[in-house]
Parts: C-alpha cells; structure tokens; sequence
C-alpha cells in the first residue's frame, strides 16, 4: 500500500515539475531556432550564381531563341541588292568574293537555337565583369549542288561587358558596357557525315562568309537583349553586385 501511495506522489510532483518548466523561457538560441535563423547575406559565389541564372532566365524570357532561329541569313547571302543600307548591307558586301558558290543555295533555315551556359570573368581590379554568352545554332542548307539536305553546327560567343553606374539621382544601376563576339571563336562543322569536293567547296566556302557576317548579325541582336534584361534585374541583386565591383571585391571565382 505504501509503494502505491508513494507512486502516486512521485507522479503528482513530476507533473508540477513539467508544468513549471513549460512556463519558462527558451534559451535565446532555441527562440532563434523556433522561430527561424536571420537570412544572412548571400556569399559571393552565390552572388556569381545568381547574376548568370538571372541573365539566362532574363535572356530567354525576352524571345532570345526565337530571335535567333529569325535570324535573315538567305537575304544576306542571297546578295540579290549589295546596296542595302545598315548593318545588312554592310554585311552584303562581304559575301560578293564567293557569289558564284553561293548562288547554289536554295534556302538556309536555322534550327535548334540554344543558350548555353552562360560564364562570368572579372577584371584583375575587380571594377569590370564580362559574361560569356555562348549560343548555338543548327543550318539547314539546301542546295542542289549537294543533292541533299547540309546540316552545319554553329558555335559562336558573344561577350558582354556589365558595369555598375550611378545616375544623377545617386542610383545604382547595372549597364552594358562593350558587347562584341569573340574574334576566330566562330566554330562550324558538318553534322551530316563526309562530302565530295564539291559540296565540301561550297562549305567552306559558306563557312567563310558566316565567320564573317554571322557574328555582327547576332551581336547586332542579342546586346540590346542583354540591355534590357539588366535594366529589369532584382534591385536587391544589382545593388549587392555594384557595390562589389564599386568597391572592386572579388566574387567571381575562375573554375
């Protein structure tokens, strides 16, 4: 009977105890804990991260793939009037020392447009960040000179200088600097297998003329891209950004 009793005592008092420390405070790191850490500031590779993820996203979102599968690549090597005005009858003017060949072109449709993975480089003192733009395209040559359907891989770079800048009203912004394409970087290859001479004259030969018109073309087109989808970056992005290239920090780490 005394155990029983004693039982029942014991048990009466672990709940009081229980109660009692229900009611005190949490310890100030077990509050934290509860009610979620404080968000810290990202680091600088993620910073890295973000800015790249943010300018594909942003390049994509703006119609970039379509702008380069509408790319007018027959008007240019179809020279039909070399005396065209802008960029297009600049580049019209490159092509006329390979015509005779190029006339064999029926039509040139430009498939599979892709953005690859963009990169980010920064200038020794850190005030400058160039990003590498990298896009490919497949050609789709038809010729009867060939007797067949051409299919041409086409790598080429695109390189974008971003800097931080204040405007009149103290602002921090992210422009666009130099934007040019990357000079002998311009890669075309064959997809479909071993040509005769003939139809490997015609390619390089083409190969030739888009090394040097298809790089203004698609600069001509994807740096106001660019322009624009840095004017719409997140605010809080841009300002941790600039103010590491104002200060010239270093957050982009060479892989």
């Amino acid at each position: 009977m005394f155990q029983i009793g004693g039982l029942i005592v014991f048990c009466g008092l672990l709940a009081q105890t229980t109660a009692l420390l229900n009611a005190l405070p949490l310890p100030l790191d077990q509050t934290l804990l509860l009610e979620g850490t404080p968000a810290q500031d990202p680091s600088p590779t993620d910073l890295a991260g973000s800015l790249t993820d943010a300018l594909s996203n942003g390049l994509l979102s703006e119609g970039l793939l379509g702008i380069l599968e509408n790319l007018p690549l027959l008007n240019i090597l179809k020279t039909g009037g070399g005396t065209s005005a802008g960029l297009l009858g600049g580049l019209l003017g490159k092509v006329t020392s390979v015509v005779p060949l190029l006339n064999n072109i029926v039509d040139v449709k430009i498939t599979n447009p892709q953005l690859l993975e963009l990169g980010l480089v920064q200038s020794p003192d850190g005030h400058h960040l160039y990003a590498t733009i990298p896009l490919g395209i497949t050609l789709n040559v038809n010729t009867p000179l060939a007797g067949r359907l051409l299919k041409l891989a086409v790598k080429l770079n695109i390189t974008a200088e971003i800097l931080a800048v204040k405007n009149e009203q103290g602002k921090i912004h992210l422009v666009l600097g130099d934007c040019t394409h990357s000079p002998g970087r311009l890669q075309i290859s064959l997809l479909n297998g071993f040509a005769p001479l003939p139809v490997q004259s015609l390619v390089n030969s083409l190969s030739s003329v888009l090394n040097d018109v298809l790089p203004e073309l698609v600069q001509a087109k994807v740096c106001p891209l660019v322009n624009e989808v840095l004017s719409q970056l997140d605010v809080t992005l841009v300002h941790s950004i600039a103010d590491l290239l104002i200060h010239g920090v270093e957050f982009v780490t060479e892989v």
